[in-house]
């Protein structure tokens, strides 16, 4: 919150009188015409004999009352310099006072024992204080009680600051320094368990950077992310972050402490878009990322992604679950090589190199895998553009099941329904085509869907507890189930609802 006024005027201070009223005085010499600018406290003397002292009338000891108006202290200014300047001695001097009658004549100067004294100087800072004078008897004012009470404001303030600095100097062992080192401060400080600064030093060291090039004579390759998976030195990370060198490249996997590591791959999913790999030479004293549940994850929990964004290793970035079980192809949705999640949303920034980073949650554990992002002007998947809040991660209980399969057996394997549906029509579910791909029937004979019952033309619009509205959604949701597993389906056949229950099947390897 600004400390400024705003809008708000501030009111005016009133101003004080330049000079008490002055008393009418009778006509006398050119000395009773002394100008403003003469010294306060001081009247016109008269010439008196050599060595003798003319007595002052009774009226010039008891001069009139000068008005009671202290000055006016402002607010002072936010300025670093502000609360270190001393104040003006103009509000230690009392109010200039009216000049005496031409007859009077002052008994001695100001500067001479004449009342008021001259206000003390404050002391520099650490010098010791000279005592205020004491007023002379009889010679008590208003407006001299004001100033005297200003000044000793002022002496006492030099006095604490006097006194502190002598007591944090002195080296007796009865006084102890209250001043700390600034040097000292960023060693004794630490970061609470759940501060994102404590999460980001945790899992920075089991996170690296992946740089792949191909085999061919360019050379051409990207950078990704990946993270420990385990001890024996195997690296999860995103299928596409090392197609490029799947087929005669090289890979190597970077530490944040500068290490290097050459690695292989030893297994990928397309379908899933995860990959395995292990370093050829994996060091001692891995640290594995725990997982999380990303079953348990809710809307609103924290995130913190960890990646290389545009090659910048290890950024860390951090954010909210936007939502959940969002459907998302890695591609255009037509088929082919395109990857299928039912993601977990996250408006932390995510840019091309974060892939195949952990999503972690507020506790340091990953509940996701960061594949894919929505860009402005190129739809779903990776691309040059940058994070516009709109990232998207493979839950990692599934990441976890397909990389446990790549290091068992070196090929994904993928849940199935046996039936060929349509991925070009949304909105209204995923319908199963009238014919499967080749000429083949999209109801595979015998397989989990024949056994259901359904018919080519069935739309089905509801797997478990989510709703279906596209053909990559379906397919989606399947891969969110292993093998072997008995879905509910619901169905649209000639305008009438049905259900079923269907029993995963099951494909090995990319097709």
């Amino acid at each position: 919150m600004s400390t400024e006024n705003e809008g708000t005027a501030v009111p005016a201070e009133p101003a004080a009188p330049s000079a008490p009223p002055t008393p009418p005085t009778p006509p006398t010499s050119s000395s009773a015409t002394e100008p403003d600018s003469a010294r306060a406290g001081q009247a016109e003397p008269t010439h008196a004999p050599a060595g003798q002292a003319t007595p002052a009338p009774a009226a010039a000891q008891t001069p009139p009352p000068a008005p009671n108006d202290p000055p006016t202290l402002a607010h002072p200014q936010p300025h670093p310099e502000a609360h270190t300047q001393p104040h003006s001695q103009a509000h230690t001097q009392p109010h200039s006072q009216a000049h005496a009658p031409a007859h009077a004549e002052p008994s001695h100067a100001a500067g001479a024992g004449g009342w008021p004294p001259p206000p003390p100087t404050v002391p520099a800072w650490g010098a010791p204080v000279p005592p205020v004078p004491a007023a002379p008897a009889g010679r008590r004012r208003t407006g001299g009680l004001v100033a005297a009470v200003l000044v000793a404001a002022l002496v006492a303030g030099g006095i604490g600051g006097g006194i502190g600095y002598w007591a944090a100097q002195r080296g007796d062992d009865d006084v102890s320094s209250t001043t700390v080192s600034s040097g000292d401060a960023p060693a004794s400080f630490k970061r609470e368990p759940g501060t994102v600064a404590a999460v980001a030093a945790q899992a920075l060291p089991s996170v690296v950077t992946i740089q792949a090039k191909s085999g061919g004579s360019q050379g051409e390759g990207g950078t990704g992310t990946g993270f420990v998976y385990d001890q024996e030195g195997h690296i999860v990370t995103n299928n596409h972050v090392v197609a490029s060198a799947a087929d005669g490249g090289t890979l190597s996997v970077t530490f944040p402490n500068g290490k290097a590591y050459d690695a292989e791959v030893v297994g990928r999913a397309e379908g899933y878009d995860v990959a395995v790999l292990k370093l050829t030479n994996a060091p001692k004293g891995l640290k594995p990322l725990p997982l999380g549940d990303s079953d348990k994850v809710a809307v609103g929990d924290s995130t913190i992604a960890i990646g290389a964004p545009f090659g910048l290793s290890n950024t860390v970035t951090t954010g909210i679950i936007s939502a959940k079980n969002r459907p998302v192809a890695s591609g255009d949705g037509s088929g082919g090589s395109n990857s299928y999640m039912s993601a977990l949303q996250t408006d932390a920034s995510i840019n091309p190199g974060n892939s195949g980073g952990p999503l972690l949650d507020a506790s340091g554990a990953v509940i996701g895998i960061n594949s894919a992002i929505q860009s402005t002007g190129s739809g779903f998947g990776q691309s040059q553009a940058g994070s516009i809040g709109l990232g998207f991660a493979i839950p990692v209980n599934q990441a976890k099941n397909v990389a446990q399969q790549l290091i068992k057996t070196g090929k994904p394997v993928y849940p199935v329904i046996g039936a060929t549906v349509n991925m070009q029509q949304q909105g209204e579910g995923a319908k199963i085509a009238a014919q499967g791909s080749g000429g083949t029937p999209s109801v595979t004979p015998d397989g989990p869907a024949a056994k259901a019952g359904l018919k080519p033309g069935d739309v089905i619009t509801g797997f478990g507890d989510h709703q279906i509205d596209s053909g990559p959604t379906l397919i989606s949701e399947i891969w969110t189930h292993k093998p072997g597993d008995s879905v509910k389906i619901t169905y649209e056949r000639d305008g009438k609802t049905s259900t079923a229950t269907v029993v995963l099947g099951e494909r090995t390897g990319d097709s």
